[in-house]
């Protein structure tokens, strides 16, 4: 049977003639940090004085002993390298093994009976995407890093949300492989499901050795505790089995139904001959994985509205509450499978039941894949191309090839795995973003997302769909990023507009749209020591990677607020809750038009290091108030007011699998809390759809009323509509009581806080991580009416007085 030696141990890196303890799977980056010769890159400009480790070459060394590699209990030693970042020289006792251009790809070098030093000598990026650009000729892309000529992870060489370091380094496990007659080379399983029974057929590539080469060979198969079970005769070194699994459970996404997986198990077998013990089969090698049954398919039909981009899973049409995801660290070999399953555990109780994996990074650890599995969390897979054009000639275009049916083969088990992607914006750069004529012809990456990429995807893996990009409406014959066709980004609001414009169309898919916000103040803490915080303060600005970043969300404070001057936890505080208010407004308008519109991704869920960004949990994990507006507007029950032509529109939206017999009480208040005028108004809304109506008009406050605003409540469900921006609104100055209980959830720093509003409170916000940088609060933003009692729960508090937790809360003041 293979035998496996993990090879994580004993490495070191050579560092000015030195030799420094290297960890693997690891990077230059955390060794130097480790060994003390960097500061940390994450805190206060530390990022500027570290960018010469991504300038220079770099070597990891380890012995391999004789008796590692002897043939003499296998027939063959393999090293096998999961991850290589990037370009790199592998040689073992002097002599060269092989070459690597690509991290995203595995490689496999023979070294039967050769042993000494092992070097891996990794080029800087650099200098290895200058060579590469020498050959292929220039090419444009977003921003001023050759990231376009290197298969590596892009965001390394920076974003506008992530820091410049170029890391190099042995980032996932390597291992010796020992065996002897043959091997798995690749498991292929194509799970289907019909009328209740699933279907794997599994298409098995196997090598041999040269003793290996005649000797006659089976596959074993599986599913299981012997649900189904198949044998299959290798022919050569191919092989197909297929196994039909009655009565099978299906995979379902989160909120649709369960998540039910079934293990396949793979054994390689030399065939014995005649009868009797001494003719059993002989057991080479094994694979397995757990594979979930459910049909997925992407439904692309055009209508009156356009062209459509729905995903069907069991025949289920789905309203995607998405969001995108980026690499959980920019050094990504401390991400561990914890930390994946924490933050994704994070992304689904906020309601998110799609990850978008954003081809600016990696294709992503097996652990993030499985737990997505678990939890129902459908991956949509962006092959690794984003805002750039992509060079098809050689050196590039056979590694592209290589890696896509790498990463094809590798992540094709996971039921949650629900779309392959192309691209991120490059369809869209070329045709919108002066690309095109720049080029001259030259090619660009349309071969790669139009031609290659497909015919990969439908060779290796026809059970899913795949487009060829994001945004992307389908053909040339519309704009790339056209709103009524396929999927839509929409960064023109961002840019320079106010929030409120999400509602001026229905997108067929909104794949990006986002707001920025600083993170958590104990998040800036710990990143800016000992600085005086404000939003143009040198650390604060370092930490701002947007172009004209302070500006834009100066801007959008400034069209509902009075910007404060010279008070930065007031800004830190209005900042938060324009970005809340701003993803809420778009969700809550485009899921209103469901099934028109199908899907909503909001860039983004998670920070790759401590950033003024989109996302909704920062680079520590603590989640912002977007955070929390995420579980409200992705909820399955959605409870909305939104402006409309004569009169606001009251949405209610039902995601649930059972009819929601809603009674929504309306109220027409005044801004001292009496109550104008009110009524109670029964909505029945069939599972899976969404109701819009008008707010009957003697509900309506004046559309330039400063005193008067309009309330929805329905159970827990509450939606507040002011016809004017708050900083017209005739807010009074919020009153309101605090106390501190003991929390019936013991332990330390374990508290209930009590607030009672005396008057109209309108987004009151606990910042529990001032009460100490562990805690944390169950809600995030909330409005209160004259007289009513809310409840936080907060955990982990290590103050827990009445005046800090006051010094905590926020709410919007009258300007």
């Amino acid at each position: 049977m293979k035998e496996v030696v993990p090879l994580t141990e004993d490495w070191s890196l050579l560092h000015s003639g030195s030799q420094l303890p290297a960890q693997v799977p690891g990077c230059v980056h955390t060794d130097l940090l480790s060994a003390g010769l960097i500061p940390d890159p994450f805190l206060g400009t530390n990022e500027k004085d570290v960018a010469w480790v991504g300038q220079r070459a770099w070597t990891y060394i380890r012995d391999l002993r004789a008796a590692d590699t002897s043939g003499e209990a296998h027939e063959r030693t393999d090293l096998v390298f999961n991850g290589l970042d990037t370009a790199a020289t592998i040689t073992l006792g002097g002599r060269e093994l092989g070459r690597t251009r690509n991290m995203h790809r595995r490689y496999r070098f023979d070294v039967t009976g050769r042993h000494g030093l092992l070097e891996v000598e990794f080029a800087s990026a650099y200098d290895e995407a200058a060579s590469v650009r020498a050959v292929t000729g220039e090419r444009p892309n977003v921003y001023p890093e050759p990231f376009q000529y290197i298969r590596k992870m892009a965001c390394s060489f920076g974003w506008d949300w992530g820091p410049t370091l170029v890391t190099a380094g042995i980032w996932r496990p390597v291992r010796l492989e020992r065996w002897s007659t043959a091997r798995l080379a690749d498991v292929r399983p194509l799970v289907t499901v019909a009328d209740g029974t699933g279907r794997v057929e599994v298409s098995v590539e196997v090598e041999r050795t040269a003793q290996g080469a005649e000797r006659p060979l089976a596959v074993r198969a599986t599913v299981g505790q012997g649900l189904a079970v198949a044998r299959g005769v290798v022919e050569g070194t191919q092989a197909v089995i297929t196994l039909d699994v009655p009565d099978v459970a299906l995979w379902w996404p989160r909120g649709y139904g369960e998540q039910p997986l079934y293990d396949l198990e793979l054994v390689l077998v030399e065939d014995g001959e005649g009868t009797g013990p001494e003719h059993e089969e002989r057991p080479l090698d094994s694979w397995r994985r757990r594979i979930g049954f459910r049909t997925v398919e992407l439904d692309r039909s055009a209508d009156r509205h356009g062209t459509g981009f729905t995903l069907v899973v069991n025949g289920e049409r789905i309203f995607a509450r998405g969001v995108n995801w980026i690499p959980d660290d920019v050094f990504p070999s401390r991400v561990t499978p914890e930390r994946y399953r924490t933050r994704l555990r994070q992304t689904a109780e906020a309601g998110v039941d799609l990850v978008r994996i954003w081809g600016g990074g990696i294709y992503e650890d097996e652990a993030f894949y499985d737990a997505c599995d678990e939890l129902g969390l459908m991956v949509w897979q962006d092959f690794l191309f984003a805002c750039a054009a992509y060079p098809e000639e050689q050196p590039l275009r056979s590694e592209v090839e290589a890696e896509a049916r790498d990463n094809v083969v590798r992540l094709m088990p996971h039921p949650s795995l629900v779309l392959w992607n192309g691209n991120n914006e490059n369809l869209w750069g070329f045709r919108d973003w002066g690309w095109e004529p720049e080029l001259d012809g030259d090619s660009w990456g349309g071969g790669y997302y139009l031609d290659l990429l497909p015919r990969v995807v439908a060779e290796l893996d026809p059970t899913r769909p795949y487009t060829a990009g994001s945004p992307w409406s389908g053909s040339w014959d519309h704009h790339p990023n056209d709103p009524a066709h396929g999927t839509h980004h929409s960064w023109e609001v961002w840019n320079r507009r106010d929030y409120a414009e999400y509602r001026d169309s229905v997108p067929r898919f909104v794949a990006e749209f986002g707001w920025q916000a600083p993170p958590a103040m104990a998040t800036l803490r710990r990143a800016l020591p000992g600085e005086d915080l404000a939003p143009d303060s040198p650390g604060m600005l370092h930490h701002q990677k947007a172009e004209d970043g302070n500006g834009k969300l100066d801007r959008g404070v400034e069209r509902h607020f009075v910007l404060p001057e010279g008070d930065f936890d007031r800004w830190h505080y209005l900042t938060q809750v324009v970005q809340a208010r701003a993803v809420a407004a778009g969700i809550e308008h485009w899921r209103s038009h469901w099934p028109v519109c199908a899907g909503t991704v909001v860039w983004q869920i998670n920070d790759c290091w401590p950033v003024s960004s989109w996302a909704a949990i920062d680079g520590d994990g603590r989640p912002k108030p977007l955070y929390h507006e995420l579980r409200r507007v992705y909820a399955d029950r959605l409870l909305t007011l939104q402006p409309g032509d004569d009169a606001p529109v009251l949405a209610v939206v039902n995601q649930a699998a059972e009819p929601w017999e809603a009674h929504v009480t309306l109220r027409r208040m005044r801004a001292d809390g009496a109550v104008v005028a009110e009524r109670v108004i029964e909505v029945t809304v069939a599972a899976r759809t969404a109701h819009r109506q008008c707010v009957p008009q003697d509900l309506v406050p004046d559309a330039s009323s400063a005193k008067e605003f309009l309330v929805a409540d329905s159970g827990d469900l509450r939606s507040v509509h002011l016809p004017v921006t708050d900083k017209e609104f005739a807010y009074p100055v919020p009153d309101y009581d605090v106390a501190v209980e003991s929390s019936s959830d013991a332990g330390p720093g374990n508290v209930e806080v009590v607030v009672t509003a005396h008057t109209l409170v309108r987004d009151l916000l606990l910042q529990a991580d001032r009460l100490g940088p562990g805690a944390a609060c169950d809600t995030g933003l909330r409005t209160l009416l004259p007289g009513e009692h809310l409840r936080l729960r907060v955990t982990n508090a290590t103050e827990t007085g009445a005046d800090a937790v006051a010094a905590a809360l926020f709410c919007v003041e009258p300007a």
